[in-house]
């Protein structure tokens, strides 16, 4: 799905990544779960592209729904993969993530979310056997002159990735416009989070970039901006404390 001229969504509200696209090829932002390969070829073809034209895939952190073909493409297609030095080993499946579920959890979007994930292949995901790391504030000479923002707190090396040419960022489980355990909508901080204030006190930085575009890993692209969406985030994790 084109959201904007240059900036595609692969995968729906429950699980999603993003392709950034200029003249030089594409940049695939996170690898959902390993059965959106095919949606993946699928898209790029919507834009007239082929994974020929894929660059790299920068992950916003090493959880498995986030980095379910990128072994794949890498293996196969030789795409290198990108993500942060703090989270390069739970990439390789060497890190455990959090399993807090917090509070107002319902039946009905775990559910979803779970039957979700194993129809698309999440019980299939491949860690990662090589990556190549990046920290805050490295700008990357690939499709979209992505910026990587460093966002601790869902875990050690989280990251956003910011385009700023695109007017966009992908915020990975920085926040979600989704909860994917309450079904709650709107900009919210995201569960299964490592340490709750990191990632709320991070937020600042996302605050500072002025994007318009904000693209979480679950739930609906946020073409609000930047400011509102924090301010958003903020509110909804001070009703629930």
């Amino acid at each position: 799905m084109e959201l904007t001229p240059g900036v595609r969504r692969i995968g729906n509200e429950i699980v999603a990544c993003y392709l950034f696209i200029d003249d030089r090829g594409v940049t695939l932002v996170d690898a959902g779960l390993a059965g959106h390969y095919d949606d993946l070829v699928d898209e790029l073809a919507a834009a007239g592209r082929t994974l020929d034209d894929l660059r790299a895939v920068i992950l916003t952190h090493g959880d498995t729904d986030h980095i379910g073909f990128a072994e794949r493409l890498r293996r196969d297609h030789g795409v290198p993969v990108y993500v942060h030095e703090a989270d390069a080993a739970r990439a390789r499946g060497g890190d455990t993530p959090s399993t807090s579920f917090g509070r107002g959890i319902r039946p009905w979007p775990i559910v979803r979310f779970f039957a979700y994930a194993l129809g698309k292949g999440g019980a299939k995901t491949e860690y990662l056997t090589e990556v190549r790391t990046v920290v805050d504030g490295d700008r990357l000479d690939l499709p979209g002159s992505p910026v990587i923002v460093g966002m601790p707190g869902h875990s050690p090396g989280s990251i956003a990735v910011h385009s700023p040419e695109l007017d966009a960022v992908c915020v990975g489980d920085a926040l979600t416009t989704r909860h994917v355990l309450t079904g709650r909508r709107g900009p919210q901080p995201a569960p299964f989070t490592d340490e709750p204030d990191e990632a709320i006190a991070s937020l600042d930085r996302l605050a500072a970039l002025d994007a318009t575009w904000v693209l979480p890993g679950h739930g609906t692209p946020w073409n609000g901006g930047t400011a509102d969406a924090v301010r958003l985030v903020r509110e909804a994790a001070a009703s629930v404390r």
